[in-house]
């Protein structure tokens, strides 16, 4: 499975992104699909996830702000009211993926897409 995101950039305070990430390759199903970032010297962290169920996580600093949808293989991140301390690399991300329908759960990242917020 290959994951291929894109969307990021620079934007002003204030201002919008919206980030794609498209899943490719051999796959049966793909349970959790998600965005983390990493700022420079920081751990990273999950943003957002969504579920095949539908089932919603969002980090707490971005709440309200951040929404995260899916369709087919294709996960989204619209990023409104973005902050400075949203600039980071932001990496899509599947979990629990098999691909076959005997085949164990597997975890895939994708490369990261710069996201910088000026003030």
């Amino acid at each position: 499975v290959q994951l291929q995101a894109s969307g990021g950039g620079s934007v002003q305070a204030g201002g919008s992104l919206r980030l794609s990430c498209e899943a490719s390759g051999s796959f049966f199903t793909i349970d959790v699909m998600g965005w983390y970032r990493q700022a420079p010297g920081k751990q990273r962290e999950a943003v957002a996830r969504i579920d095949s169920g539908g089932t919603l996580y969002y980090a707490d600093s971005v709440k309200g702000r951040f929404t995260i949808s899916r369709d087919k293989n294709m996960v989204y991140l619209q990023m409104n009211s973005l902050k400075p301390e949203d600039a980071a690399v932001y990496f899509c991300n599947v979990e629990r993926v098999r691909e076959s329908r005997a085949s164990p759960f597997k975890t895939y990242w994708g490369h990261g897409t710069l996201v910088t917020v000026s003030s």
